[in-house]
């Protein structure tokens, strides 16, 4: 059988993870065959995903009414965010246990085979918040293969290193600035060395950064072309993740750094996220294929993985051109496009957009309890 295509991204030391969970993809045996034809090494989940998995679909009927029941029988208000977090549990667990084998066997233990479980986006700008949610959930999700997702918002910062420091893996979601990219991999070392301050081993602790791509392009491209930059369409994503990567390879390569790998520390990688093409007239792998390199993680929406099967071109393509990625972001600032104020939009944007579906899964559990 022909190799697939997306396994083929392997060969360059690049990650494929599934964007995408439900309880059908789990029970069905497809996300096993993903594993196992295509090499996904894991999975991510956010509001939005889950929202559609439970709104969508009978699956989840018969939990919410057992879970709501038993809210009553014990004397407790309804908790609407309750059922949703035991049922997002519930699946979580079974896909960890499905990539179980892949965290374990990989050469470099731990380096793939997570799933990732989101805190709730209404506790975006909640520090204390966020940190108190993400011990509760690593705590109930018990399994060592599963990365709980904070948003890396300036609130998000300090939550991240608290969360490192207490040995959760984490993945740091919502990233569109360099700028606060490198803060975000600055909370991750700290975290790393507050903890091994305390006395406590770093050398099973995972981190990724997700990067996102497309919404950039989305916002800034109408941009460019009022003021004539129409050629760096779909170009500005592309280029800022390049230099998110150089910083990447600085931060993990300082004797800072060194000084935690020397007692087992992994970097924190890059993952490449929104990375399906909104614009139509761009090929539907076009992020995908620009920004495959090593040790990164690249996780895909199903429709993306699909096309990528038949239209995806695998090669190493994230370190070239490096010089020419920095003259795109000139040009762009040289023309008076502020592209720290349109990422610091986009971060605010992306809260929003995950506590809408976030509010309409928990309208649909109300809805479904109340039948």
């Amino acid at each position: 059988m022909e190799t697939s295509k997306v396994k083929e991204i392997h060969n360059f030391d690049q990650s494929i993870w599934l964007d995408f969970i439900d309880r059908d993809i789990i029970s069905s045996g497809k996300l096993q065959k993903l594993i196992d034809e295509d090499g996904v090494r894991g999975v991510t989940s956010n509001p939005a995903i889950f929202e559609k998995a439970i709104s969508s679909s009978a699956d989840y009927d018969a939990d919410i009414a057992r879970i709501s029941a038993e809210q009553t029988e014990s004397g407790n208000a309804a908790d609407y965010e309750d059922v949703f977090y035991q049922l997002a549990i519930s699946d979580i667990q079974k896909a960890a246990d499905l990539f179980k084998p892949i965290y374990n066997d990989e050469e470099v233990k731990g380096a793939d085979g997570y799933v990732s479980l989101e805190v709730s986006p209404r506790l975006a700008l909640d520090t204390q918040g966020t940190i108190d949610q993400a011990l509760d959930l690593w705590k109930k999700v018990d399994r060592d293969n599963v990365m709980i997702k904070i948003p890396g918002t300036a609130a998000g910062l300090p939550a991240i290193r608290q969360a490192i420091s207490e040995g959760l893996n984490i993945n740091v979601t919502l990233l569109f600035g360099l700028d606060r990219y490198r803060e975000v991999a600055e909370a991750y070392i700290s975290g790393l060395e507050d903890r091994l301050n305390d006395g406590f081993e770093i050398d099973e602790i995972a981190s990724v950064a997700s990067f996102f791509l497309s919404r950039i392009d989305v916002m800034i491209d109408p941009i460019l072309d009022e003021k004539g930059l129409g050629d760096l369409k779909g170009e500005v994503a592309i280029a800022s993740a390049k230099k998110a990567y150089e910083i990447y390879l600085d931060v993990f390569g300082t004797e800072r750094w060194k000084a935690l790998e020397a007692h087992g520390a992994k970097p924190q990688r890059l993952l490449w996220a929104s990375t399906s093409s909104k614009n139509p007239a761009f090929k539907s792998t076009k992020y995908v294929d620009a920004l495959i390199g090593p040790n990164t993680v690249d996780t895909i929406p199903m429709e993306t993985l699909e096309a990528y099967r038949t239209d995806g071109e695998p090669a190493n393509r994230l370190s070239d051109d490096l010089e020419g990625a920095t003259k795109i972001l000139d040009r762009v600032k040289e023309a008076g496009i502020d592209i720290d104020e349109i990422t610091q939009k986009l971060e605010d944007e992306g809260v929003e957009k995950f506590i809408a579906p976030y509010d309409k899964l928990l309208k649909a559990i109300e809805d479904q309890v109340k039948k």
